[in-house]
């Protein structure tokens, strides 16, 4: 795909995020890979006021290319291309029900068999660093291990997929999963469902919405 048109697109992604309730104003972030390294959204800017020369393009040491700053989780973003073959976009957002268990510091347990869709038997919540920081990037790295997301403490919620409509839809549901744990703990302790359980979830998502051709 040439760059304008992942400028484009990752331009329509990051309006359709704030229109979806995922994120807000300005926070959060999105990417995709390129040749080069990434294609990243710009520090502090409106999406909806974003032209495709706003688009930053980072190479593969970390250097801007443009007249824009890239967003200030880029290395967040560089150092999971880095480590995932499989991230061909990443999203990064403080929708609200994830950023309230990230505030506690709760991961998402198995409470429910969807947690799957993020790759796990849960969805972790990577230790607290400043926002930015070569420390945090590390953090959600290890969290994420080979999972697809985690939360990050006192923050918010990153995922990664293929491509931007998977991300964009991976968020969508992570963050319907925060919300209905949320209302569990307000009535009490959710049930959890056993390892064994997980795995064979997880075998069954390995194929889950494969077609024939």
């Amino acid at each position: 795909m040439a760059h304008d048109e992942m400028r484009r697109r990752l331009i329509e992604t990051a309006i359709a995020m704030n229109g979806s309730g995922i994120s807000q104003g300005t926070s959060g972030n999105l990417s995709v890979r390129c040749t080069e390294g990434m294609l990243i959204t710009p520090s502090g800017m409106d999406y909806a006021g974003l032209e495709p020369g706003d688009i930053v393009l980072v190479d593969q040491k970390g250097n801007p290319l443009g007249h824009r700053q890239p967003s200030s989780e880029w290395r967040i973003h560089q150092d999971i291309y880095t480590v995932r073959a499989d991230a061909g976009a990443i999203l990064h957002a403080h929708p609200t029900a994830c950023t309230a268990l990230s505030c506690l510091h709760k991961p998402i347990p198995a409470f429910h068999y969807m947690v799957a869709v993020a790759g796990g038997a849960d969805i972790p919540c990577a230790p607290y660093a400043t926002f930015g920081s070569q420390e945090l990037s590390e953090h959600v790295v290890k969290s994420l291990g080979g999972r697809k997301a985690c939360l990050m403490a006192n923050h918010g919620l990153i995922c990664l997929a293929p491509d931007l409509g998977r991300a964009m839809a991976l968020a969508i549901e992570i963050e319907h999963l925060a919300r209905a744990y949320l209302m569990a703990l307000s009535v009490g302790d959710p049930v959890i469902l056993e390892p064994a359980e997980m795995e064979r979830v997880l075998v069954k998502f390995s194929t889950y919405g494969v077609q024939e051709p």
